[in-house]
């Protein structure tokens, strides 16, 4: 048969870690946080004034709805196409005018552009 161990039961043992040791940590930890505190209000001094709100506070215009999107676009693309479709002036003085956008793409199939490459003629 095998021989039985008894052991004793389990205790804390105070031999492992002792009171000065856990107080010197704390006191490690204190000095630390204090550090580190003193270190952040010496780089950023004005962190704590810059809270402070100067009265009275400034006004903010509202924001500027839409209270009629449909209506706002069929404006938009009234005026666009009225300037594709119309004639005018673009530099009175330098004689540039716009012409309608159908007659211009009529014109470029015609004339083409001058500087760009000729399509090859097929037979």
């Amino acid at each position: 048969m095998p021989e039985q161990i008894t052991l004793a039961p389990a205790q804390h043992e105070p031999k492992d870690v002792g009171a000065g040791f856990i107080w010197a940590g704390v006191a490690l930890v204190l000095a630390t946080v204090l550090a580190l505190m003193l270190l952040v209000f010496w780089l950023f001094p004005k962190a704590i004034s810059d809270r402070t709100l100067n009265l009275p506070l400034p006004r903010y215009p509202n924001p500027q709805l839409q209270p009629d999107a449909r209506a706002d676009w069929l404006k938009l693309y009234t005026s666009e196409m009225q300037a594709l479709n119309s004639t005018g002036w673009v530099d009175k003085a330098h004689g540039v005018v716009h012409i309608p956008i159908a007659d211009a793409m009529r014109k470029i199939v015609r004339e083409g552009i001058s500087g760009w490459p000729a399509a090859e003629k097929q037979p």
